[in-house]
């Protein structure tokens, strides 16, 4: 393997605003065969986890990115100048229904919760995390909801296979909502990238159904008993 071409793509990686695809990184070598950058790749994936450094390189979101370790979160997060992109409690277990539940729509969503998720879900989707997934075969065509390609770079996620599993969930934490902060340690609380505002539904097309309220990021309670099982 060439050195050269795994400094550059080393490079190319640490200059990098989010996870690199190899599509992507063969543009920007000039390539149209992927097999040396794949076995390129290969190597400094290897090469950086039996080094005993403060990041390491890992496959997010479909690409590949340099993340600290999260073991240093505490350290880092006092150097941090940034204002922090913290998410509540009420948010973050919206999200993770989301994340398991997903394509879910938003009555799911409350069901679970027992509250009213309409100010928090529209939060998540200004952050970028959340995204309108479709339309629910059902009358009226609801909404239905999903994570984004920001949520797994956020989570440090190569797809959504790397999620817990509910057991394993449960037997770790024993509730929802500590799995997700846990998770999220020292990457949750790194300033959100600037990005575009989510697409509104267009009103005037006779198939939208279910729309977001303009309301406050705070839950309205709901009758019914609250489920945290997802």
């Amino acid at each position: 393997m060439s050195l050269e071409m795994k400094q550059i793509i080393e490079g190319l990686l640490f200059v990098a605003e989010s996870p690199m695809t190899i599509p992507q990184l063969a543009r920007s070598l000039g390539r149209e065969e992927t097999t040396p950058i794949k076995e390129a790749l290969g190597e400094l994936l290897l090469e950086y986890e039996q080094m005993d450094r403060a990041f390491t390189l890992l496959e997010v979101a479909g690409g590949y990115a340099f993340r600290t370790k999260p073991e240093l979160a505490s350290w880092l997060r006092r150097s941090k100048r940034a204002p922090e992109a913290r998410l509540s409690p009420a948010a973050l277990e919206t999200l993770a229904i989301v994340a398991y539940k997903q394509p879910v729509l938003k009555a799911e969503v409350e069901r679970l919760r027992g509250v009213a998720v309409d100010g928090v879900l529209r939060m998540l989707m200004e952050k970028d995390l959340v995204k309108v997934a479709g339309r629910k075969d059902l009358p009226g065509r609801p909404l239905i909801y999903g994570t984004t390609k920001r949520f797994l770079e956020i989570f440090g996620l190569k797809d959504l296979k790397d999620l817990p599993t509910l057991e394993e969930m449960e037997a770790l934490m024993g509730d929802l909502e500590p799995v997700v902060a846990q998770k999220a340690e020292g990457v949750l609380e790194l300033p959100l990238q600037d990005h575009e505002e989510p697409e509104e539904p267009d009103m005037d097309d006779p198939d939208q159904g279910e729309e977001l309220p303009e309301t406050q990021e705070t839950d309205t309670p709901k009758p019914g008993p609250y489920e945290p099982q997802v």
